[in-house]
């Protein structure tokens, strides 16, 4: 059975580009009698409130939206994060790191090759060398984050690939060679978050039985990583799908700082919500016919 999932974070009102990756993951699976799930992202403690999760429920079902079954919330499952985390040591692949971004920043610039990602700078990986000693003394006293060793992690994996049912930013389409490096040393969790995104919506998914994996082209990158611990977790691998992103008249995506363009706000100004979705449905007509499972 197909299954989709629609995961905001409870950060700031839905606005037209949350809209649109809501339709497109409900009505793909409404197409092919699937099932459609919500999950709500509340890990970040520190910007998650609650007047923000009891917005996202309002209007999905201003739009006239249902989801199957009862909504799964990150902050009750960070027993299966730390498990997770754990079942990743036990394999050689977690370090410590104890860099702040602006050491991480002063490190880059500092060197002639530093390896690049799709968003910039990658880790340069100052503390993987660093003995379980040393490490152990200085988690006693320091902040620290958890790093995935993705290059040994990779040597461990062997070759990897997921297949790609929408379109990538390059046009990637079909059976996709992972290339987990492309991200670097990714951070599993930190001082302020039990699980990086990677890793809880990786756990998460497999979880919630989703079977393809819709959400903006601006994450496809995401997908080479997560790829690879899914292969280290024995999780299952679903597809995915990849689409449009909704910008703004300056070419720029929507955010949450867009107060104008949130579903509240066109909800006050008198807009009709089937209106809204039938303009966001047109505009993703052909990126849900280009992603339907087997094409």
């Amino acid at each position: 059975m197909l299954v989709t999932r629609f995961a905001p974070s409870p950060t700031g009102f839905l606005h037209l580009g949350s809209a649109y990756a809501a339709l497109f993951a409900h009505d793909m699976a409404r197409g092919h009698d699937g099932r459609f799930v919500l999950r709500i992202e509340d890990i970040d403690a520190t910007r998650c409130r609650p007047e923000f999760e009891t917005a996202i429920y309002e209007d999905l079902r201003w739009l006239g939206l249902c989801w199957d079954g009862p909504a799964l919330r990150q902050s009750d499952r960070l027993l299966h994060y730390q498990a997770a985390i754990q079942r990743l040591d036990e394999l050689g692949l977690v370090y410590p790191c104890f860099c702040s971004r602006k050491d991480i920043a002063q490190e880059v610039a500092r060197s002639l090759s530093a390896p690049h990602g799709p968003d910039g700078p990658l880790y340069p990986g100052t503390c993987r060398g660093l003995t379980r000693r040393e490490a152990g003394l200085r988690m006693r006293s320091e902040t620290y984050a958890l790093r995935l060793d993705v290059g040994k992690a990779v040597m461990q994996s062997g070759v990897l690939a997921f297949d790609e049912r929408g379109r990538g930013p390059r046009g990637e389409h079909g059976r996709i060679a992972a290339e987990p490096l492309r991200l670097g040393d990714i951070v599993l969790a930190s001082r302020d978050r039990a699980a990086s995104y990677h890793l809880s919506v990786v756990v998460d998914d497999a979880a919630q039985s989703v079977s393809l994996v819709t959400r903006g082209q601006d994450l496809f990158a995401a997908a080479h990583v997560q790829r690879l611990l899914q292969a280290l977790l024995n999780l299952p691998t679903p597809d995915y799908a990849h689409h449009d992103l909704v910008l703004d008249a300056t070419g720029r995506k929507f955010s949450k700082r867009d107060h104008g363009a949130t579903l509240r706000a066109l909800r006050a100004e008198g807009q009709a919500p089937e209106e809204i979705c039938n303009q966001l449905r047109r505009r993703a007509g052909a990126g849900l016919a280009r992603s339907l499972p087997g094409t």
